[in-house]
């Protein structure tokens, strides 16, 4: 076959990976197999070298990789910047451009696209995706590009992203020639899947060869190879195609193409529960994937989508992992340690990586950190990217909160054959740095010290039976802080080991409650000590169990008909007919400072009796600025002033706040945390406890959706941490969306959120940063004439 810039993907096989790389190659394979793979055509690697010859950028790149040591990260990072740049920076040659705009027409007349297909722009480098290596997600990939010149940008994009630090670090350890690796860019009709993931043919995590495994969520792909969601898993066998295992987990959001953006969206009820495919397409599934087996005579690593009923192949490569369980028992029993008798299991996850490994725990973050982990160390972290592989190169075993079997840290571990446990949940809050420990990545359990012999026994949590707070699914790294919601303070120990930053919203209420009655009442028998003590004692429970995380405490809230009920309440309530919008939060402050005083005078005795310097505090339901500058009066007279340890935010729930939050900014206040229930009440003039109109309060409103968006924009700009901690960063995707999105820098959430959130941030921060990369690398483009850009 003569050598070309462009193949359709029925003009290629797995014999042509030298012109279209692995992905390329596969997918013409399964073509012309008569699979049912999306139609689409290859840039080729010819087409790449023709590029970079053209824009001069072989002495660049001899130059900037010479001696490259693939360790150093400042310089990795540095030399993969510089590269990228100046790709992005060359023009595209003309006739290249027009070869790659006709073929993309041609594809969307074909498959009959008015105003043109909708397409995913793919990397395939001539050096991935071969039988002995399988690191996938090395160079970029982008999803939804319509039109003819963002196809052309997408190929570029994909040409700089061979020299990303990861890819390039994955050729020196491989002793690939840089300048001979070529990059063919598969631009494929985009499928909006229904449904997607990955189905293996045969187990990849203890190579059984007798059983087909399928994971499987909603939406596009991205948030189950993630590890953002937990998929559906199905186990078949290859013989009989009856399922044999099934196990069917809550996602509570997908990213769904909509409005030709990809977004992420709330899940019904009844979406995140049910099974997110039948078992008729389990099945389907399984018998298609015995097909691409006997093609390809051995198990093969394949990627599913699901649209409209109709079920897709989009990529296949072989397990590369397979028939390598005898070399994974790193320090077994044969070495010393605690005899099986006495092991104890202090944590419990998936295994996906076979071997039994003892070491030291090192707890990572970010790539940022990955220097610090030291040759023979068990690496524990949220989940790991492309860019955390040196540091596993230099671990004995991984251990991460997030994920599934197939999930980076998962393939990685079993290509590098070392033992691997993911999806534990809270390995990052539950271990710590320097801890001895042993990993069974077969069984997916961790346990505490070095152990000669492996036990059969059940996981048991430390400490004996679980608490309320069970399942933990995971924690992944995020720039956006997640606080939690909490005002009981006998939760505080228990809560204070998920995986968040702080408590963003103390409620005061349960504490009162707990004192049981009103301290107007207390005050008028002389027991202020009494109700100051109690309060006190409550609050330090909290904060000392988070401790040094902040605490927002939010002075009480409770409406006129709430504190009636009090004992002694009736006596100083008045009847209101509207409570919700009455005598509360700061104007209430004002009016009876008594009653403010004994709060202020047990956050006192917290922060300098306790030294609990965490403690800030929140002021609720402020209407105006005269107001907020009335009570920060009462508290600046109290002795407690505004600092670096004790901050004075507000609620921003009464439209007013949002309109005027420039001015209330600029009085000085350290934060502001939205409170979406009254904030959309107020909004939409909708009180959620009526039944007649429950069904049209929604936070999710334009409305709503537009002064969250404001209020997180105006404190960015004026450097004010903004927060939210109603019930709608708990339920709904789209508006933790909107805030990050906004530039707020944190959410609070309920206890049982706070790690969905989490995944949520993260999937929502990765397809950010993407973006802004995307737009810096089109104003290099913009920089190149306007012919090559057409």
């Amino acid at each position: 076959m003569g050598a070309k810039n462009i193949y359709f993907f029925d003009e290629v096989d797995r014999q042509n990976l030298g012109q279209v790389g692995g992905k390329g190659g596969n997918l013409g394979e399964m073509t012309q197999a008569g699979l049912p793979v999306p139609p689409g055509y290859i840039v080729s690697a010819q087409a790449y070298f023709y590029f970079i010859k053209q824009a001069k950028l072989e002495p660049l790149l001899k130059k900037e990789l010479a001696g490259l040591n693939g360790e150093d990260t400042k310089k990795l990072q540095a030399v993969s910047k510089a590269i990228k740049a100046a790709i992005l920076r060359a023009p595209m040659p003309k006739d290249l451009s027009d070869e790659i705009v006709k073929a993309y027409e041609k594809l969307s007349d074909d498959t009959l696209q008015k105003g043109g297909a909708y397409v995913a722009v793919r990397s395939s480098a001539t050096a991935e995706d071969l039988p002995e290596a399988s690191f996938a997600g090395q160079q970029a990939t982008y999803l939804n590009v319509h039109g003819a010149a963002s196809v052309v940008k997408a190929v570029k994009r994909c040409f700089a992203s061979l020299f990303e630090a990861r890819a390039i670090y994955y050729r020196i350890q491989n002793n690939y020639d840089h300048l001979k690796v070529g990059l063919a860019v598969p631009v494929q009709l985009m499928v909006n899947s229904d449904a997607s993931g990955i189905m293996f043919t045969a187990d990849p995590v203890n190579s059984d060869e007798t059983k087909i495994v399928i994971e499987v969520g909603l939406g596009l792909g991205e948030a189950i190879v993630s590890g953002s969601v937990t998929p559906d898993s199905f186990h078949v066998d290859k013989k009989t195609l009856k399922i044999i295992k099934k196990e069917v987990h809550d996602q509570p959001w997908k990213i769904t193409k909509v409005g030709g953006l990809n977004k992420h969206v709330t899940l019904t009820k009844k979406e995140r529960d049910t099974q997110k495919i039948s078992d008729e397409t389990a099945i389907e599934l399984a018998k298609m994937g015995l097909k691409v087996e006997a093609h390809y005579g051995k198990p093969q690593d394949t990627e599913i989508a699901i649209e409209n009923g109709r079920v897709y192949l989009v990529q296949a490569r072989p397990i590369t992992t397979l028939g390598d369980t005898a070399t994974k028992t790193t320090n077994e029993s044969e070495e010393a340690g605690i005899d099986r008798k006495d092991a104890k299991t202090i944590l419990q996850g998936i295994g996906a990586s076979i071997g039994v490994a003892a070491g030291t725990v090192r707890i990572i973050h970010s790539p940022a950190e990955i220097n610090k982990v030291q040759q023979g160390e068990v690496l524990v972290t949220e989940m790991t990217t492309p860019d955390y592989v040196p540091a596993m190169r230099r671990a004995c075993a991984i251990v991460t909160d997030a994920g599934g079997k197939t999930s980076h840290a998962a393939i990685v571990s079993r290509e590098m054959g070392i033992p691997c446990v993911v999806g534990t949940g809270k390995a990052t809050a539950l271990l710590k740095t320097g801890q001895m420990i042993t990993v069974d990545g077969h069984e997916g359990v961790i346990y505490q010290g070095k152990v000669a012999t492996i036990p059969p026994t059940p996981f048991t949590p430390a400490g004996g039976a679980p608490t309320a707070i069970t399942n933990v699914e995971s924690a992944p790294a995020t720039g956006t802080k997640v606080y939690v919601n909490l005002g009981e303070p006998e939760m505080a120990a228990q809560v204070a080991q998920l995986p968040s930053d702080g408590i963003g919203l103390m409620r005061a209420e349960f504490i009162i409650t707990g004192i049981g009655e009103h301290p107007m009442s207390m005050i008028k028998n002389g027991r202020s000590q009494e109700y100051i003590d109690k309060l006190a004692e409550g609050i330090a429970g909290l904060a000392s169990a988070f401790s040094p995380r902040p605490v927002v405490y939010r002075a009480t809230d409770f409406k006129t008909n709430e504190y009636r009920s009090l004992k002694g309440g009736a006596e100083f309530e008045p009847q209101e007919n509207n409570p919700m919008i009455g005598f509360r939060g700061a104007s209430r402050y004002i009016r009876q400072p008594e009653e403010f005083a004994l709060e202020l005078e047990a956050i006192k005795k917290v922060r300098e009796t306790k030294g609990l310097k965490n403690l800030w505090l929140m002021i609720p339901f402020v209407r105006t600025t005269d107001e907020f500058l009335a009570v920060r009066e009462l508290v600046r007279k109290s002795g407690l002033e505004q600092s670096s340890d004790f901050k004075i935010w507000i609620m921003a729930e009464v439209p007013s706040t949002a309109i005027l939050i420039d001015d209330f900014c600029a009085l000085g206040i350290d934060g502001v945390s939205i409170g979406s229930n009254d904030l959309t009440q107020l909004t939409l003039g909708v009180d959620r406890d009526n039944e007649t109109m429950a069904a049209d309060f929604d936070e999710r409103d334009p409305a709503v959706l537009a002064s969250i968006a404001h209020i997180a924009r105006r404190c960015r700009e004026h450097n004010v941490t903004c927060s939210i901690c109603g019930q709608a960063a708990s339920d709904y995707p789209e508006v933790v969306e909107t805030l990050v999105r906004a530039g707020a820098t944190s959410v609070s959430v309920s206890p049982d959120r706070v790690v969905a959130t989490r995944k949520l941030i993260a999937s929502v921060e990765k397809r950010i940063v993407l973006e802004h990369v995307m737009h810096e690398e089109d104003e290099h483009l913009d920089q190149a004439p306007e012919q090559y850009l057409d």
